[in-house]
């Protein structure tokens, strides 16, 4: 009856409004955790040891090392030795909302607009991928995981060694028999083969938002003999992915979501996705830090550490330009960071940059369709 029941529901809710009600759901969950105020802590910090700039973290413990991942901590002298300094040069980190803070999210998806043919998302691919897809792509194919002997198989032997291997003991593993569900009956799970050998699966969702449907990448996953082999690696991700985005051109999806990853600009996994024309997006995000930057050297600080940060629906990024650097070093420091998906570029600075450079930054957006806009806020 239980199950007649869910199946009825399913039938009278659609499925962007069913994307919706697990967003909320998971939102939810996020707000509960977060009120566990018994777990919480004060925790100072650097994110390098050379910095001018300390942290102050306020919210759950088991959460602070998260915190120091998402904002780029590097190892060094433990917390516990660090001296208080100034509170005008500290960064009040919190997982509840401070006034003036900047809402930045933990993770950020990738998202691929279809509404292109094949040929032109590929004809803003650099020249080697584009080389290595033309040498290679012929030589591998999909085939659906369809028995529980395969999906079982391509779970123990490439989706948890791949997370373990990329993340370590910290890796975040999906449950067994959640890979049975999206395998069988949200998604499906391919296996790619380099003839006939096996070297690859991804692990796929259909997402409904808005009334536009996403295919959706779970995971990757590559046997040792692949992830332990640098080069091999790098092709067969490269073919991996550029075959999910075919299957889900064939199939007539609006989108290819290539996964999400941390919600930092400077990630180079975000990169590597935002050059295969993947367009940052909050698609996959449900929980959020509270970052009030410094009273003194806001421009500084961003210069180290930029930060994206969602207004209302808009997703926004924060960069520093301080005073020192040439226009040359800024074009280099943020010339990776022509992520389609933003809504407004906000410029710290300390001393007010030239047209010229304004220019330069403006031409990082200049392919797309809707550029954001470049806002320049003085620093103090």
């Amino acid at each position: 009856m239980k199950e007649s029941i869910a199946e009825l529901i399913r039938k009278l809710i659609s499925p962007s409004q069913r994307f919706e009600l697990r967003k909320v759901s998971a939102w939810l969950r996020d707000i509960l955790g977060r009120a566990c105020f018994w777990r919480w802590e004060i925790a100072r910090f650097k994110l390098r040891e050379d910095s001018t700039f300390d942290i102050l973290y306020v919210g759950r413990k088991a959460q602070r090392e998260f915190a120091k991942v998402l904002l780029g901590a590097q190892p060094q002298v433990a917390d516990s030795q660090l001296k208080v300094q100034k509170s005008e040069r500290t960064v009040l980190v919190s997982e509840v909302p401070t006034p003036g803070a900047l809402y930045v999210p933990h993770y950020l998806s990738a998202v691929v607009p279809l509404s292109r043919s094949l040929d032109e998302i590929t004809a803003r691919y650099n020249t080697e991928l584009r080389r290595n897809l033309r040498k290679n792509r012929l030589r591998y194919r999909l085939k659906q995981a369809l028995n529980d002997d395969e999906i079982e198989s391509a779970d123990r032997e490439m989706l948890q060694p791949y997370a373990k291997a990329r993340h370590g003991s910290a890796a975040s593993q999906i449950a067994t028999q959640e890979v049975h569900r999206v395998a069988k009956v949200a998604g499906r799970l391919d296996l790619v083969l380099l003839e006939d050998q096996v070297v690859a699966c991804h692990l796929g969702c259909v997402i409904t938002r808005a009334g536009k449907r996403y295919w959706s990448t779970v995971r990757f996953g590559y046997p040792d003999s692949v992830f332990t082999d640098t080069k091999k690696l790098r092709e067969v991700n490269s073919i991996t992915t550029f075959m999910a985005l075919e299957w889900a051109i064939e199939n007539g999806f609006d989108y290819y979501d290539i996964g999400t990853c941390l919600a930092r600009p400077d990630d180079g996994l975000l990169e590597w996705k935002r050059r295969r024309g993947g367009d940052v997006d909050t698609l996959n995000n449900h929980g959020y830090l509270f970052v009030r930057l410094p009273k003194v050297g806001a421009a500084q600080f961003l210069w180290e550490t930029p930060l994206f940060a969602v207004e209302g629906k808009h997703l926004t990024l924060h960069l520093g330009l301080p005073d020192g650097p040439s226009d040359e070093e800024v074009a280099n420091r943020y010339r990776e960071m022509g992520f389609g998906g933003l809504y407004k570029i906000y410029i710290h600075y300390a001393k007010l940059p030239g047209e010229e450079l304004l220019e330069t930054l403006r031409g990082r957006y200049s392919h797309l369709k809707s550029p954001p806009v470049l806002e320049c806020i003085q620093s103090t």
